[in-house]
């Protein structure tokens, strides 16, 4: 199990559900108990486990198992067993039905709930029905559930009353936050199923449309595509910050939207989009002191030297700094940016904080290693394509292990995200670390060098890379360094005869006395061209 993903935990206030009252409110056409099981168990809360990690502490959680199928009998005992020791309330899975004896073993020999879930059932919807009856609602993220949906509901029955079929209410990361229950309203399976899991299903359509939807100062209306019944949506936003979307369901059919309508989705979103901000002013509130501390650390103003422990990150094994940029990214981009980063950084690493500054966004959370983090930062990548703009780039640094040194992390990653911009070709990819664009980093600091000591540049160089007149010829002199010598080699690249290379370096030694018979004559010659901007269209 990764370590990472800790349980969510059900909060104080909600009273402890026990693992028979699951199961029972479950039904067995969900989910059955094979062998002995502990009824009064308390269950706080589900995580889905890999089975190649280790599992840690899982005191009181449900442990939901989708690969458990294929495991022998012996090792999935072995799990079982590791489960136990970690305190888990109970191992879920899929089974055939010859399974079921030798599975009943393991729940006698180990102690542990071995609970199997129906094959019709997904584990995506399994897990929304646990988090609902364990209370869960995505506490950590602190959604607008946790605060009381009572208004967005409220919002979602008055516009269906009008539409006269279902009506949503969705966050940016798609998640269900209300929905509409007004008697006779038109409904479809689509929405049907996007209710039970809290969240809409996925769909080649989606990205488009909410695209189109979060763009649009006015009403979309979408027609009927299939057994989907025709609907309107329409962005709910916080002045120019996008807040979330509303999808009604429309009886009328495929007509235009009516001014009507419009006014009506106008008036929700703004309803919504009131209630919806109050819940970030209030999860603002007990992230400013976090995000303040981030905002020390990246300009490494006034630091005290506590800030790791006033953000729960140890100094050892340190934290990892992901810096984000979106090109040509409006305030509202940068905005977004940082709520989708956070949103999704913080399900595996709960400890995460994120800031944006000077138009970038900036992520800080424990991890022991470059490889760790940039685990965590590839997911992000097709989702930030989607949900903000196509072409963001993530610098991974670290780790860092004081305070003092998030500043520097922080000018390394805006350099790897400089460098990999101003070299799409280089092969760095989007996510971008410190090895993947070394060579360009070392250019740059050379260049550097050369521009701050001038008994480091070679006056010839600097006049032959200068001079108009002589651009060919610096250029050959470049290309030929990198062919170490080989003239036909430099010929082919340049789509020039042997003889004009040869005429070129001549010139090169008789006007400008540049002399490269020894090797270390020849390395700093490439690197001052190089430091110069010399390069071989």
């Amino acid at each position: 199990m990764n370590a990472a993903l800790s349980p969510t935990e059900v909060p104080a206030a909600i009273p402890r559900v026990t693992l028979a009252q699951l199961v029972d409110q479950l039904g067995p056409r969900t989910i059955t108990a094979i062998g002995p099981a502990d009824a009064a168990m308390a269950v706080t809360g589900t995580e889905f486990l890999d089975i190649a990690d280790e599992i840690a502490d899982a005191a009181g959680t449900l442990l939901l198992a989708p690969s458990t199928a294929s495991l022998s009998t012996a090792r999935l005992a072995a799990v079982a067993a590791a489960a136990a020791d970690a305190g888990a309330a109970g191992l879920v899975l899929k089974c055939s039905p010859d399974r079921v004896a030798a599975i009943a073993a393991i729940a006698e020999s180990t102690g542990l709930a071995m609970l199997r879930v129906a094959d019709r059932i997904s584990w995506r919807l399994l897990d929304a029905q646990l988090t609902h009856l364990l209370g869960e609602s995505d506490a950590t993220l602190s959604t607008p559930q946790d605060r009381g949906a009572e208004p967005l509901f409220a919002v979602a029955n008055e516009l269906a009353e009008h539409f006269g079929g279902s009506v949503a209410i969705e966050d940016l990361s798609r998640n269900i936050l209300a929905y509409s229950s007004v008697p006779g309203q038109l409904i479809d399976e689509l929405r049907t199923h996007g209710i039970l899991a809290r969240r809409v299903p996925a769909s080649p359509y989606n990205d488009d449309q909410y695209r189109t939807v979060l763009r649009s100062d006015d009403p979309i209306k979408y027609p009927r595509l299939g057994d989907e019944e025709p609907r309107v949506a329409y962005a709910i936003r916080a002045g120019a910050v996008p807040l979330g979307t509303i999808w009604a369901i429309d009886a009328s059919g495929d007509g235009p939207v009516t001014e009507e309508q419009a006014e009506r989705m106008r008036r929700a979103s703004a309803l919504a989009g009131a209630h919806l901000l109050d819940d970030l002013r209030a999860h603002a509130t007990s992230q400013r002191p976090r995000e303040d501390r981030l905002r020390t650390l990246l300009t490494g103003i006034d630091l005290t030297g506590t800030e790791f422990a006033e953000l729960g990150i140890p100094e050892e094994p340190g934290a990892a700094l992901l810096a984000f940029d979106v090109p040509h990214a409006s305030p509202t981009a940068v905005a977004q940016l940082r709520s989708t980063v956070i949103r999704h950084l913080v399900l595996h690493r709960p400890d995460t904080v994120a800031v944006a500054h000077r138009g970038r966004v900036y992520a800080l959370f424990a991890a022991g290693g470059a490889d760790e983090a940039v685990r965590a930062a590839r997911p992000l990548v097709p989702l930030l394509d989607r949900l903000v703009g196509a072409g963001t780039l993530i610098a991974v640094v670290g780790p860092v292990h004081r305070s003092g040194a998030v500043a520097g992390a922080r000018e390394l990653a805006d350099r790897l995200l400089e460098a990999a911009a101003d070299d799409p070709e280089s092969g760095a990819g989007r996510v971008v670390t410190t090895s993947s664009v070394r060579p360009r980093l070392v250019i740059e600091r050379v260049a550097e060098l050369f521009a701050d000591a001038d008994e480091l540049r070679d006056p010839a160089l600097e006049a032959l890379s200068a001079d108009p007149s002589t651009s060919r010829v610096a250029e050959t002199l470049l290309v030929w360094l990198e062919c170490f010598g080989n003239v036909a080699q430099t010929a082919d690249r340049l789509g020039v005869h042997q003889n004009t290379v040869r005429h070129r370096l001549r010139r090169a030694e008789e006007e400008r006395g540049i002399r490269l018979d020894r090797p270390d004559r020849r390395l700093a010659a490439w690197l001052q061209l190089r430091a110069a901007g010399v390069v071989h269209a």
